[in-house]
């Protein structure tokens, strides 16, 4: 069993592990600016928008289950998994809140776990639990076990009866985007809870109130009544200090302190943790080293953010919902197409190279952009004739390869 015991030490070598627990987050760390929790991340506009993006472009994709065939691939119609992902995943969820969950928990935490639901071996749900409340464990055996925390008390739940998508991290458990970013985070929090505190105390910066003789105490507390609103609230008041008084701020000013300037830093660094161009994220003020177009724009996100992800859930389907024998016969996909479609002129520009090129058929065509199919629009066409050079003008254009139109040896 020596391999095995070197397969542990590997695994816990990557992530901390305490009693076959796989933990998903740093071992240690500074403290940080500010407490780092889902929810106080969440508030952040720039976490909220690259996981909404994220979440919801994928939820919002086609999703097929096809059967593998001699002569290519159809759609798997009448398979179980086709029938559920067609109405309720769940009791609580159609397939596009479904996903949005899924992606929730995966992009955040850098896992997600979803409880199989089966009947006589056949899957009727997959319902998600939040990954915060899972703490997955390796046992000596080399099995894994899931224990869900939850208001009732605490279940373990088999392997089997858990789909487990987890991001890169040591094969047994995602590493946590949340956790690894929690000092980025802590900074954009504090930043924002300066502004707060700046505009809650209508912009004014505290200072010293210096008189020119010796105050009872008294006095102080009396001039400090008067004059409170001169550093908090929103009074605007003109106040009119007497007797040689004299106020210094002692507090620097956000344009001081550079404050603006680091909070649309903040949105380029959370972006970059998300792989999500800031563009994308409504950050105006930011540029794309991938093209000017919002085509170029997307197409990259699709390849270096979404692509791997949707690979990642792709296998994972099928290893996981799938039996052995089911896995050999079918393949799941994502339809991207949608998103990556050009304008129309750019759309019907490759239409007539794939058809003139005998690629595709017109009524293949027309079906992505949702027309009926045409009569005689299923069969291949192709434009001219490709002929050696020393046969040129020796054949008709018109390709015929009838015995009398042949050239004479």
């Amino acid at each position: 069993m020596n391999w095995f015991y070197n397969l542990q030490r590997w695994i816990g070598s990557g992530l901390r592990r305490s009693t076959g627990t796989q933990y998903t987050q740093p071992e240690s760390g500074a403290e940080t600016a500010s407490p780092v929790t889902f929810d106080t991340a969440m508030q952040l506009s720039a976490v909220w928008a690259c996981v909404k993006l994220i979440a919801e472009t994928v939820a919002s994709l086609p999703f097929g289950i096809y059967e593998l065939r001699e002569g290519g691939r159809v759609p798997a119609s009448l398979h179980p998994l086709t029938l559920l992902f067609a109405g309720r995943v769940n009791r609580y969820q159609t397939r596009v809140e479904f996903w949005e969950t899924v992606l929730l928990n995966l992009i955040t935490q850098g896992n997600a776990y979803c409880v199989i639901q089966r009947v006589g071996g056949r899957i009727i749900g997959l319902l998600p639990i939040m990954s915060s409340q899972v703490e997955t464990k390796l046992l000596a055996d080399g099995s894994v076990v899931h224990q869900y925390v939850h208001d009732a008390g605490v279940d373990v739940l088999a392997a089997a009866s858990v789909w487990h998508l987890k991001l890169m991290g040591n094969g047994i458990v995602g590493m946590s985007p949340l956790a690894y970013q929690r000092q980025t985070l802590g900074i954009a929090q504090a930043a924002e809870g300066a502004v707060t505190k700046i505009y809650r105390n209508g912009a004014k910066p505290s200072g010293v109130l210096s008189m020119d003789r010796l105050l009872t105490k008294e006095q102080r507390a009396q001039i400090r009544a008067s004059f409170d609103s001169l550093t908090t609230g929103t009074d605007d008041r003109l106040m009119v200090l007497e007797q040689g008084a004299k106020f210094d701020t002692i507090s620097l000013s956000p344009a001081d302190i550079e404050l603006l300037a680091s909070r649309k830093y903040q949105v380029a660094e959370i972006c970059r943790w998300y792989g999500v161009p800031s563009v994308m994220a409504n950050d105006a003020n930011g540029t794309s080293v991938w093209g000017s177009g919002i085509g170029q724009i997307v197409e990259g996100f699709y390849k270096l953010t979404l692509r791997p992800i949707l690979e990642k859930i792709e296998a994972s389907m099928l290893v996981h919902l799938f039996s052995d024998a089911d896995r050999m016969r079918h393949e799941v996909e994502f339809d991207f197409e949608g998103l990556l479609r050009s304008d129309m002129k750019g759309r019907y520009d490759g239409y007539r190279i794939g058809i003139v090129g005998g690629i595709v058929t017109p009524n293949e065509c027309r079906r992505l952009e949702g027309l009926p199919d045409k009569e005689g629009g299923d069969q291949l066409f192709m434009q001219g004739a490709n002929l050696p050079i020393n046969l040129l003008g020796k054949v008709p254009a018109t390709g015929a390869s009838n015995a009398d139109q042949a050239p004479a040896n």
